[in-house]
């Protein structure tokens, strides 16, 4: 049952992918720029439904209270492609940064364009660096936008040890904005590079906001922590639920870690 659910939601999930692109065509690029919105955002939530429905997997996404108005930079944890369609249309402007080549992808390609995201050359990475600053400055100059980027950059497993990129601190510094966490273990149940798709619950969390001006090291330390701490309990919940999904190598890993630190600190406590 789990071979069939699984490749018929991915089966679904392309033909709705399609479909909806066709058939909100014409609205999309005769709508206003934000209005336009509607269309991958209600897509995303079809999407869930869909995963909810045919894998039996819920999403259950908390924290909308620390999501601050205006512009802000949203960093979620990167594990699957769940966290590519979740988090933005809890967004009102969302904002990516994204492949140059991905603009060129026909209906795809066109569709990001009309929403002004930003694409980047993935040469010199200093290089690239410099250009996305300068983009989305300019960008949030025009409008108050959300800025999505994954500090990680590429999809890790859950429980695997972190790998923050130096580019989010650079961002975080040049444009001046509070920074909201975003903690999830969505790689449980979407794995990457694999089609199973394993029912359960996907929990996820916006964590509350770092605020802007910290010193680049306190800042990179408290993303790091809270966001692990946070993905830390998610992984104790994902393991302990009724029917809990395979976990992969890294995450039993991880377990083993957390549960001998608690078995530390109780010992500390008691003494």
């Amino acid at each position: 049952m789990l071979y069939i659910r699984s490749l018929a939601f991915n089966f679904a999930f392309y033909v709705n992918l399609i479909a909806q692109m066709i058939f909100w065509t014409p609205y999309y690029f005769l709508a206003p720029r934000l209005k336009a919105w509607f269309v991958p955002k209600f897509w995303s939530r079809s999407c869930l439904w869909l995963y909810d429905k045919i894998a039996a997997t819920k999403s259950d996404i908390r924290g909308l209270e620390n999501l601050p108005s205006g512009s802000f930079i949203l960093a979620p944890k990167h594990q699957s492609f769940w966290d590519a369609i979740a988090f933005f249309p809890y967004l009102e402007d969302p904002l990516y940064i994204l492949k140059r080549e991905l603009t060129w992808i026909p209906f795809f390609g066109w569709y990001i364009m009309k929403q002004r995201l930003i694409p980047v050359h993935r040469g010199s990475r200093a290089r690239a660096l410099k250009s996305v600053v300068a983009a989305t400055k300019a960008e949030l100059a025009r409008n108050p936008r959300q800025l999505i980027i994954y500090p990680e950059g590429t999809r890790r497993a859950p429980g695997d040890e972190p790998a923050y990129k130096y580019g989010i601190v650079e961002l975080y510094a040049q444009l001046g904005l509070p920074v909201v966490p975003v903690a999830h273990v969505a790689g449980l149940y979407w794995p990457r590079r694999k089609f199973l798709r394993f029912p359960g619950t996907i929990h996820a969390r916006f964590l509350p906001p770092i605020p802007a001006g910290l010193d680049k090291n306190e800042f990179m330390r408290r993303l790091i922590a809270e966001t692990e701490a946070a993905c830390d309990d998610l992984l104790v919940e994902a393991a302990r639920a009724p029917n809990p999904p395979p976990l992969p190598p890294t995450a039993v890993k991880r377990l083993a870690e957390i549960e001998a630190a608690r078995q530390v600190s109780a010992g500390g406590d008691a003494t």
